[in-house]
């Protein structure tokens, strides 16, 4: 065998198969729009599930066009650690805990406290 019989040949980085015989898988095109007019067309398998909304590739909502809209889930908002503190403590018992342990703070590194 010669040296010369594989030469440009990239091994493995192509498929030696052809694509004769072979059909795709069935699809169909929808088309989603913004509210300020934007088209968005998106390729689906046939057998897919349909979302209502789809984010387009400048972040915003799209809703599907001649689809139903989307209805409005009834989850409780997220509740922040700050939402969680104020339900604890009011904005008066939080400015005194800071302003005590500020003074606190600057007592041990030997600052002037305000009276």
């Amino acid at each position: 065998m010669s040296d010369r019989s594989l030469r440009g040949m990239r091994l493995g980085a192509q498929s030696m198969e052809t694509e004769a015989g072979v059909e795709p898988a069935p699809r169909q095109r929808v088309e989603y729009r913004c509210e300020d007019g934007e088209q968005v067309f998106v390729t689906f398998s046939s057998e897919a599930e349909i979302p209502p909304t789809w984010i387009s590739k400048t972040g915003k909502e799209a809703t599907l066009v001649n689809g139903e809209k989307p209805v409005d889930s009834n989850e409780k908002p997220v509740r922040t650690h700050w939402d969680m503190l104020l339900e604890r403590r009011s904005v008066e018992e939080l400015e005194q805990i800071l302003k005590d342990r500020l003074d606190k703070l600057r007592a041990a590194r030997g600052e002037k406290v305000d009276a």
